[in-house]
């Protein structure tokens, strides 16, 4: 497993504590680089910027990646552009959250 690969898997293990998926489902990760020195860089984003968890997710999510072996720094990036939506959701995610609409109308009429 690279160690890409690991740090996603880590990074699956942190879950928003409003809600019952973790944040790589939800959609709030937007980019995961690891470097040939093991430096990972994070751009993730929060379900709003008034997120009663932005005080301590972000935090969590560099933690969970510094973890990781091989990883010898992090850099987290916080964004709100392009905002969040429940279109960045896994299907996993919406299922996991009975969300209607998780199945497009075009694979429903085959």
């Amino acid at each position: 497993m690279t160690l890409k690969a690991q740090v996603i898997a880590a990074l699956k293990k942190v879950y928003d504590p409003e809600m019952p998926v973790n944040i790589y489902e939800l959609g709030l990760i937007y980019g995961v680089d690891v470097d040939a020195g093991g430096r990972v860089a994070i751009r993730m984003t929060l379900t709003a910027p008034n997120c009663p968890v932005a005080g301590s997710l972000p935090a969590e999510v560099e933690r969970a990646a510094r973890a990781v072996p091989g990883v010898t720094g992090v850099k987290l990036e916080l964004t709100f552009d392009p905002p969040w939506t429940k279109d960045r959701m896994s299907e996993a995610a919406k299922l996991a959250l009975g969300l209607e609409d998780i199945i497009p109308i075009a694979r429903i009429r085959r």
